[in-house]
């Protein structure tokens, strides 16, 4: 059997990551420009705004960023109003966070700026390749969560 060398240009989590990251870049300049939010205070208003309330560890779970992460995320936006912490309904030691009317308003903003991005970074692509990306990455994520589980 041959061993295989790494070339960091042909290692797909390293090529994967620098996609994902001039992604993101692109997505901060405008989102940083035109809303003054960071990538993880705009990924925080996207999800609260698909619940009626979220914890900060479900938050983590579902954006798969760290704890510190997204409590200075979550602490900016209180902060400028756009999210309240109310007492857990089944569990008062946690807060639920929602988006306030102005946090709400926001989004209805943004989501559209959002979309616009997305069609512009992937709008070259077939849409039967999106679809297969789409898939694919539904499949990565899968592969490497059950190495993290």
């Amino acid at each position: 059997m041959t061993q295989r060398t790494l070339r960091l240009d042909d290692f797909l989590p390293y090529r994967l990551s620098i996609a994902s990251n001039l992604v993101s870049d692109v997505i901060a300049r405008a989102y940083g420009a035109l809303f003054a939010l960071t990538v993880p205070e705009w990924r925080l208003i996207a999800v609260m705004a698909e619940s009626d309330g979220i914890t900060q560890q479900q938050l983590c779970l579902r954006t798969r960023m760290d704890k510190v992460t997204v409590s200075r995320a979550a602490i900016a936006l209180a902060g400028r109003g756009l999210i309240r912490r109310e007492a857990h309904p089944q569990d008062g030691r946690s807060q639920l966070l929602t988006l306030s009317e102005e946090g709400a308003e926001l989004y209805r903003n943004v989501a559209p700026k959002a979309l616009e991005l997305e069609a512009r970074i992937f709008g070259q692509l077939d849409p039967a390749d999106l679809t297969l990306l789409r898939d694919m990455l539904d499949r990565i994520s899968r592969a490497a969560e059950r190495l993290v589980d």
